[in-house]
């Protein structure tokens, strides 16, 4: 705009300010305000009909002359008249709407601008994108530059640039983007997770700690994550620290650092005989004693050294045809073992590098004894930190490893012991059991082996831990599904229980773990086939005779998850005494035991009259059952009251209870607000065939108003 409409707006923004003070005065409750506020709107009227006489005309578009309007202020007395004022805020108006006009035509064009630039960007950006995934960073880089170009204010390109400058290790100019991205969006979460890792790269380590602990204050739920990277720092730190300490030894010539630097020189030459590099490796093995020289192996690429080497790197492929060639893999591991003990840098700098991390998995595996022994060494020493096992879960090949691990099954019980230990300490890692769960049908076919072992020739104490592993894993549903839907699976737990049922003392111990097992895979509806449930129900009813109460417990709480998948098996169930086993657990079990007898008692009693004259033969009073009414247990005190009320259709029983508080107990149960609607519905149909057996008891609950009470309860019976 020129410089006559840049005074005139100008000189309308002001008056604006001034009026709407004016008008806010006028409307003051201080009556001295409001005439301060009139006497200034009289001055300002004059001024403007004195100015409107000094300027006869204006001139506007085309020159037109416009003769000014005439004076509507005449005398002081009008000004506080409607048309004074008014005229004052008119002119104004006339100003206003054609600045209005103007800006809101600017808008729209600055809003069309934009939709086409955003489009322009959202391009650049893909391309930049696609630069990155081939690794030109460059042209990514120049990509979202030429995006940011377009519109200034797009967080992503920021970091997306951000992090393609780091890849060329120009952590400044990353900084500088980061902190863009952080003007578009203060809680650019991504923003501060690259700023942690450039200032991490130029070792500032408390300004990266505030970085990541920025992104949890952002977002709690990146707890997790966040932990890893301060976990990240505080180790860069702590190999910064040792590489320091190391410099010094060095620099005081000291001999070991000295002749640690010498050997790695020695081994670094090419096209040696094996024995050559064997003999230097165990010399430098016995020299690492302590955390500075393993920094000092580290720093003088010890690990590149060793692991490039081709002569060695030949001795791993061809490991088992020559007994040199066992020495030097066996040497190297030896060596590993020295220099990543305790020393969580070096342990990343041998896990992280590729190559290295696909021999450890391989290694694992050999046919060589000793390698297989120096391996599983290393990897359990690995383990023994938090850093240490995320290295192997997100490094290595897990299904090749797993493999591995179960394969020792078959050796002595130290070494399937040590690498059931191993496969334990992965296993309780959460990023062990996602990845698990992911990867579940690779790895099925070497745990359903883990079940056809003989365990007359396994470590039965390798083979419990192995077997507990996948109960503790099949408690995740999804797990479960998988687990329970694979018929060779199921099989596998029953042909290994009907071998271990051939002495029952010798393998107790597999036996209880594995219907641990087998209880979680019968949470899975549908079974695996009704002729899979019937077989374990078999199996599970031979076990009750066991004189070991944990296995007559947990063959008892198999027992409740698979007896209702057939009638048949609850007939062969009634001939086998179960119901007298049952009430004997719940004469002398506890309460675990005592759940999974009344939920058997329940089934049998549901399906067979002859069951619930036992029940009533064995508990005249039904006391026993009675008092399981009172249990904390929602599920027990569900399943004791449907068995209680089979129990009525046996004639007289209800009779024999009209002195008891059957009637009481069985209606504030079913007017209870209990998390188990079961317990609810079971006390209701209890009570409809206790006052159906006895009308007396019918007439105690019309007295207790029980009928409202059974109303409310239906409800719970018509969702159920």
């Amino acid at each position: 705009m020129d410089a006559d409409q840049e005074k005139d707006l100008q000189k309308f923004l002001k008056n604006v300010d001034e009026i709407t003070n004016l008008i806010q005065e006028m409307n003051s409750d201080d009556p001295v305000v409001q005439q301060n506020a009139v006497l200034e709107t009289e001055k300002r009227l004059l001024l403007m009909e004195e100015d409107q006489e000094e300027d006869e005309c204006r001139t506007t578009l085309n020159k037109t002359v416009i003769s000014p309007p005439q004076t509507v202020v005449k005398s002081a007395e009008e000004v506080n008249s409607v048309f004074g004022f008014f005229f004052l805020i008119s002119e104004i108006t006339l100003l206003s709407e054609a600045f209005l006009a103007s800006v809101e035509k600017d808008a729209k064009e600055r809003a069309k601008r934009r939709r086409e630039n955003k489009v322009l960007a959202d391009a650049l950006k893909e391309k930049g994108n696609e630069a990155f995934a081939e690794g030109n960073y460059e042209t990514a880089i120049l990509h979202y530059s030429e995006g940011l170009e377009k519109l200034k204010d797009v967080k992503v390109l920021y970091t997306n640039r951000a992090q393609a400058y780091m890849k060329l290790k120009n952590y400044e100019k990353a900084l500088v983007d980061c902190e863009w991205a952080l003007k578009c969006d203060e809680k650019c979460t991504k923003a501060y997770f690259h700023m942690g890792k450039a200032n991490l790269a130029l070792k500032n380590y408390s300004v990266s700690r505030e970085c990541y602990k920025k992104i949890l204050e952002i977002n709690p739920k990146l707890q997790t994550q966040v932990k890893d990277y301060l976990n990240q720092v505080d180790l860069q730190e702590k190999a910064d620290l040792q590489e320091k300490e190391a410099h010094e030894l060095l620099d005081s010539g000291k001999n070991t650092a000295v002749n640690t630097k010498n050997l790695l020189e020695t081994l670094s030459k090419p096209d040696q005989i094996p024995l050559f590099y064997a003999g230097g490796i165990e010399i430098l093995t016995e020299m690492i004693k302590e955390c500075t020289e393993q920094t000092l192996f580290r720093m003088h690429n010890g690990f590149s050294i060793i692991s490039d080497n081709e002569v060695i790197r030949r001795c791993f492929s061809t490991a088992g045809k020559d007994a040199i060639e066992e020495t030097v893999c066996v040497s190297v591991l030896k060596l590993w073992q020295a220099v990543c003990c305790g020393n969580e840098e070096n342990q990343r700098v041998l896990v992280m590098h590729p190559d290295r991390a696909r021999l450890l998995a391989t290694l694992l595996s050999s046919k060589v004894l000793a390698i297989r022994q120096q391996s599983l060494a290393l990897l359990l020493q690995l383990a023994q930190t938090e850093s240490g096992r995320s290295l192997i879960i997100s490094h290595l090949d897990l299904t090749r490893l797993l493999e591995a691990l179960v394969s020792f099954l078959d050796f002595s019980d130290k070494e399937a012991n040590t690498a059931m230990g191993l496969f334990t300490d992965l296993a309780l890692e959460e990023r062990f059991q996602v990845w698990f769960q992911a990867n579940l049908p690779g790895v099925l076919p070497a745990l359903t082996g883990v079940l056809k072992t003989d365990p007359k020739v396994s470590s039965s104490s390798a083979l419990c831990q192995c077997i507990a592993i996948m109960g503790n894993l099949s408690a995740e549903p999804a797990t479960r599904r998988h687990m329970a839907a694979c018929e060779e699976f199921g099989d596998g737990c029953l042909s290994l229980l009907a071998r271990c049922e051939e002495n029952v003392d010798l393998f107790r111990e597999v036996i209880y773990t594995l219907l641990g097992l087998m209880m979680n895979l019968c949470l899975q509806a549908p079974f695996v086939s009704e002729v899979w449930a019937v077989e374990v129900s078999r199996r599970c009813l031979s076990l009750l005779n066991s004189q070991d109460g944990g296995i007559l417990t947990r063959a008892a709480g198999v027992l409740s998850r698979t007896l209702s998948s057939s009638l048949k098996i609850v007939e062969e169930a009634l001939q086998a005494g179960v119901v007298k086993k049952m009430m004997k657990f719940l004469k002398t079990g506890g309460e675990t035991a005592s759940r999974y007898a009344v939920k058997i008692l329940a089934i049998c009693t549901n399906s067979y009259h002859e069951a619930r004259e036992e029940v009533i033969r064995l508990d005249k009073k039904l006391s026993m059952m009675m008092k399981l009414l009172s249990s904390e247990d929602e599920v027990l005190v569900g399943n004791a009251a449907l068995c209680l009320g089979n129990c009525m259709e046996v004639p007289n029983v209800a009779s024999s209870l009209l002195k008891t508080d059957l009637l009481q107990v069985l209606l504030r149960l079913a007017g209870s607000d209990t998390q188990k609607t079961a317990v609810q519905v079971n006390a209701g149909i209890a009570l409809g065939k206790l006052c159906t057996a006895e009308p007396r008891f019918a007439a105690q609950l019309r007295k207790l108003h029980g009928l409202e009470i059974l109303n409310s309860t239906m409800k719970y019976i018509s969702d159920s």
